[in-house]
């Protein structure tokens, strides 16, 4: 891992999150505001699960965009 730049490392993550959020039937845009909008205020390891793709539904997103 020492010879791959940083930022690859970087761009497979985004890219990662968004193919698992296209799986997961969310709209990767709608999902990926959210999640950069939540994530400077996470706190702990729950708090970042509850944001992976995995956890989250169209709804949640709808919700969540509504209250913010």
């Amino acid at each position: 891992m020492r010879d791959i730049p940083k930022e690859a490392h970087a761009a497979a993550t985004l890219f990662s999150l968004i193919e698992t959020a296209k799986a997961c039937g969310l709209e990767p845009y709608r999902y990926l505001r959210l999640l950069f909008e939540r994530l400077p205020f996470c706190q702990n390891d729950a708090a970042l699960k509850k944001l992976l793709p995995q956890s989250m539904t169209p709804e949640k997103i709808d919700l969540a965009v509504v209250n913010l």
